[in-house]
């Protein structure tokens, strides 16, 4: 069985998209016009020409992965409407909007849409609560858990954020309760607590505010019944509800990303190939860590 995968923040690179939107078919070109169109901006010569600085912008970022995301999507046969032939999808945290356009349950438009507005929205919760988030390598999940635990019960805010495969953890919280985090983690062995290059505690409860903002926005957006069932962030189990995955796309940006638990899902369920569709190859590895036996491929 086949199962698509699509990236989320962090896997943007200078130049993203040029070759698609040159060499693609003339529907993916139309993408990249429409999206410019309804965002205002002009994205794709951010994609084509901007510096990494401008890359990293959270409302650049995350309408450049989403765009390039589902304009290689539109070029693989297994998504067109007539000859639908994925068994199931998943996204890494913004990746999940990609696999729900790619999957039939919201229009383009109406993705790009939403994913501009949580950029948006989470960039003003960052800017209201100085935060940030680091990697911890080598260190069993439970022991991650007890800790940001501990730290938060102090009086600060930190809690494991993206479970990205076994051995790999990011944590999230104020700059305060990441530092102590940090050197509690290296005490319990942790082999490296690596910051991150980002705005603030992404997946996180610091994130409220965009939470409540997103919740509005999803709430005015029409979803359909997605062509194959959808393993989402919150939950890791597989839904085709639209009820439940509005629901589950809002709780996202205060809950932790369970990619490993998400993988190991679609494998128990009959995955055999994952496939990722958008930039980088940043999922693909992590499946290999999560599911050695099972073979992975690139858009």
């Amino acid at each position: 069985m086949k199962a698509y995968i699509f990236p989320g923040q962090g896997s943007q690179f200078r130049g993203m998209g040029l070759d698609l939107y040159k060499n693609g078919p003339a529907a993916v070109k139309k993408l990249f016009e429409q999206a410019d169109r309804i965002l205002g901006f002009d994205l794709t010569k951010i994609m084509f020409e901007g510096t990494d600085e401008e890359l990293r912008q959270t409302n650049v970022t995350q309408p450049a992965i989403f765009l390039h995301s589902v304009a290689l999507a539109k070029t693989v046969d297994d998504f067109s409407a007539d000859g639908f032939a994925v068994s199931m999808v998943a996204g890494h945290s913004l990746g999940e909007f990609s696999a729900l356009v790619a999957a039939g349950a919201l229009s383009f438009e109406d993705g790009l849409r939403l994913v501009s507005q949580r950029a948006e929205a989470m960039q003003r919760a960052c800017e209201m609560n100085p935060s940030t988030m680091a990697a911890v390598l080598a260190l069993d999940d439970a022991t991650i858990e007890r800790i940001c635990a501990e730290v938060t019960a102090g009086g600060e805010i930190v809690v494991a954020a993206n479970y990205n495969c076994p051995g790999q953890v990011v944590i999230s919280g104020s700059n305060e309760g990441i530092r102590l985090a940090g050197e509690k983690l290296k005490e319990a062995g942790a082999k490296r607590v690596l910051p991150l290059p980002v705005g603030g505690a992404f997946h996180s409860p610091l994130m409220e505010p965009a939470r409540e903002e997103l919740a509005e926005a999803i709430a005015d957006t029409p979803f359909s019944v997605p062509r194959c069932p959808i393993y989402q962030n919150v939950n890791a189990q597989s839904v085709t509800a639209v009820q439940t995955i509005k629901a589950n796309l809002i709780a996202q940006l205060t809950a932790p990303v369970r990619w490993t638990q998400s993988v190991e899902a679609m494998t128990a369920d009959g995955a055999t190939l994952f496939v990722e569709c958008g930039p980088g190859k940043v999922l693909q590895g992590l499946v290999k860590k999560i599911a050695p036996s099972v073979a992975t491929a690139g858009v």
